[in-house]
């Protein structure tokens, strides 16, 4: 184990935009991903992209711990993680236009209809989504649940902020904890990927 700092970032603030710029050593596009599980996607993404500053939002602090050794062991100084709610996060915490790609992988499906409104990827993300990206910066989504699929694709739809685009082979080759467990038991990834237009 590297004996270098926790990942784990501590918020001075939870109404004050972040500085990203302030919070890594180097000066860099910065990625966000929303609910970072046990941080192997996240982990192995930035070991291979060390060109980008990546953060990894997670609620649960277990998690966020398997994320700090797993970047600490890597030793990796263009990764943090932050304990807070991701819609919180994104809706407050990041500036506008301070993104290059927002990651969502395998978010809560909450199956029953009456519980839809509590989604991460609902109605309002796309343009919560916009604000936080620049011009030319991505989301990328997957998902297990067919149903949660086809909503995450009518809500980007409906945002003329974005367009449709595969996402790349080398980013879909990284896959998170469950994507692999799901993918061992024959459940499909249903992977889709926008990019802001304007």
């Amino acid at each position: 184990m590297s004996d270098q700092q926790s990942l784990i970032y501590t918020l001075e603030s939870v109404v004050e935009p972040l500085r990203f710029a302030q919070m890594f050593p180097s000066e860099q596009p910065v990625e966000l991903e929303l609910g970072s599980g046990d941080g192997s996607f996240l982990a192995e993404y930035a070991s291979q992209h060390r060109d980008v500053n990546f953060v990894g939002v997670e609620r649960l602090l277990g998690r966020l711990r398997k994320l700090d050794r797993k970047g600490r062991r890597a030793g990796l100084q263009n990764l943090l993680a932050i304990r807070i709610e991701c819609s919180y996060m994104l809706r407050y915490l990041v500036s506008p236009g301070s993104l290059s790609a927002i990651h969502v992988y395998f978010p809560d499906p909450w199956p029953k209809r009456k519980h839809w409104q509590r989604r991460l990827v609902n109605e309002g993300f796309p343009m919560i989504a916009a604000r936080a990206l620049r011009v030319g910066g991505a989301v990328y989504l997957r998902t297990d649940d067919e149903p949660y699929s086809a909503q995450m694709q009518q809500v980007f739809r409906q945002c003329s902020s974005f367009a449709p685009f595969e996402t790349p082979s080398g980013l879909a080759q990284a896959v998170t904890d469950f994507e692999r467990e799901f993918n061992a038991r024959g459940i499909s990834t249903r992977r889709v990927a926008y990019t802001r237009v304007m």
